[in-house]
């Protein structure tokens, strides 16, 4: 296979130009306007940001990106899904208040927001995914499945389980429904804690399997009947219901990627990231830590995988910033992300990826 195309551009600016302009400027140097989309539904994954964190994007890159899509008379909506975990985007209508606290509104960015995968994450496509090892039928966020042309803006960072987010993690997690999120991070299925349980009979109602039973006011789960699916997750007012998060690091890579091919083919797609604010861990935590290494810049490419790499590449030539999370830890691996969290091997999911089809770890790094 050929070397993929990635852009880049640093952080520098002038009074001719600043940062959204220089923004604008690599992604149609990139190719974006070679992408058909008048009168489609173009789909921006992007992460809100979990309310406390600072390190996720402006909405002002967002803005740049809508506005790119709607002069080429596409109809743009900026979309997530629900997260497994408890925390301020477990619904939608807690996961608009996000977005709109950190600033993403029609007002903003002049586009709608949209939770992909529903009220309560629930309302997903199966997606087959054709090769996947692990997956067969991916459980994707119906907004996602639903629109013509795929966009990706992701924040590139560290990541304490698959080494860092870039656009892998953020199609493949990031646009799984509830139960498929629960699918990435488990082998085993859900589990009721006890403590929390209301026993209030949703997660009877939603089963079609009769796994959840009650018995003094408080639930279980029968795992012989369990088939999986994760929708009493999504149900559970009390976030009583949990997944096992049991799966391995490298099978949860493994993973990320066979959902990304699901949402990926059959349809036009273009990734953008921005290697700024490189925290050591997801955005989806409530907090962030210092930065690893200093900003690098923006890259911009059609394949995911070329992207991702040249990003890591970029990251990996960096210093250390003094009294970071990796500042603090042993270096022994000569790679960033792996020193930082120790327990992951990121290149698991480029390798995967690639094996797969979904794009090549080759890449041309064209300096705008």
């Amino acid at each position: 296979m050929e070397k993929a195309k990635v852009y880049y551009t640093n952080l520098k600016t002038s009074f001719q130009e600043n940062l959204p302009q220089k923004l604008e400027r690599l992604i149609k140097t990139a190719g974006i306007e070679n992408i058909d989309f008048k009168n489609k539904y173009a789909a921006i994954k992007i992460h809100f940001g979990e309310p406390g964190n600072l390190a996720y994007l402006r909405p002002n890159y967002a803005a740049v990106v809508v506005n790119v899509i709607k002069a080429l008379g596409g109809k743009p909506f900026l979309t997530d899904c629900n997260t497994l975990y408890v925390g301020g985007r477990k619904n939608a209508l807690d996961h608009l208040d996000a977005a709109y606290q950190n600033g993403f509104s029609p007002f903003s960015t002049g586009c709608h927001v949209i939770i992909a995968d529903g009220l309560k994450g629930t309302d997903e496509a199966l997606v087959p995914v054709d090769g996947g090892e692990y997956v067969k039928e991916a459980k994707i966020g119906q907004a996602i499945m639903d629109a013509d042309v795929f966009i990706t803006l992701n924040h590139f960072k560290g990541h304490e389980a698959t080494g860092f987010g870039g656009a892998l993690k953020n199609i493949g997690m990031g646009c799984g429904s509830r139960a498929g999120k629960m699918e990435m991070h488990s082998a085993g299925k859900p589990f009721v804690e006890t403590e929390r349980c209301i026993g209030c009979g949703r997660c009877i109602k939603i089963c079609a399997h009769d796994a959840p039973t009650i018995t003094d006011h408080k639930a279980a789960i029968d795992h012989d009947k369990c088939v999986g699916c994760g929708r009493c997750i999504g149900v559970c007012p009390a976030d009583a219901v949990q997944a096992a998060g049991d799966e391995s690091n490298d099978i949860l890579n493994k993973k990320i990627a066979e959902y990304s091919k699901a949402v990926l083919v059959g349809r036009p797609n273009f990734h953008i990231s921005l290697v700024i604010d490189v925290s050591p861990n997801c955005d989806c935590h409530s907090e962030n830590d210092i930065p690893i290494v200093p900003d690098v810049g923006m890259f911009a490419s059609f394949d995911p995988v070329a992207l991702d790499m040249a990003c890591a590449d970029a990251v990996n030539k960096q210093p250390v910033i003094a009294n970071s999370q990796l500042d603090r830890m042993p270096h022994v691996h000569g790679d960033h992300f792996c020193d930082s969290a120790p327990t992951t091997n990121w290149r698991v999911c480029i390798e995967h990826a690639e094996k797969i089809g979904i794009g090549t770890s080759k890449y041309e790094l064209i300096e705008i």
